[in-house]
């Protein structure tokens, strides 16, 4: 079956978060990867890999968001790929730091917030395709 018999509005607020950090991590990655010269000053010592993983993410966060508001089991799964991926990217960011690689503080937050939601969003859903 490809939706979610009892979505509720948990799942709906999973959904619309889901979609609205997807479009703003979009638009953020874009800017630093896609921007000019004033763009990737402001990003500082950004780590490429994390960088292009959070801009490539925002368009699997915008089409998991869009698949929880419709109620499609589909979009759980992502979610817990994108939750999945965001931890290994985490660790990867985690042995880059300890191995003495530039970074700036903010991807540290940024990355914890990023698991964080995705873990929640994903818990969200399980629990919503669970009932």
């Amino acid at each position: 079956m490809n939706t979610i018999l009892r979505g509720g509005w948990g799942l709906k607020a999973a959904g619309a978060i889901g979609l609205v950090f997807g479009l703003l991590t979009i638009f953020s990655g874009g800017t630093a990867l896609f921007g000019g010269e004033a763009a990737r000053a402001a990003v500082g010592n950004a780590v490429p890999f994390v960088l292009w993983f959070n801009f490539i993410a925002g368009f699997f966060y915008v089409l998991a968001g869009l698949g929880l508001l419709l109620n499609r089991s589909w979009a759980v799964w992502l979610s817990i790929a994108i939750a999945v991926a965001t931890v290994l990217v985490l660790a990867a960011f985690g042995l880059h730091v300890a191995g003495g690689g530039l970074y700036e503080m903010r991807t540290v937050g940024a990355m914890l917030l990023r698991t964080a939601v995705w873990a929640i969003i994903a818990a969200v859903g399980w629990r919503s395709m669970r009932r």
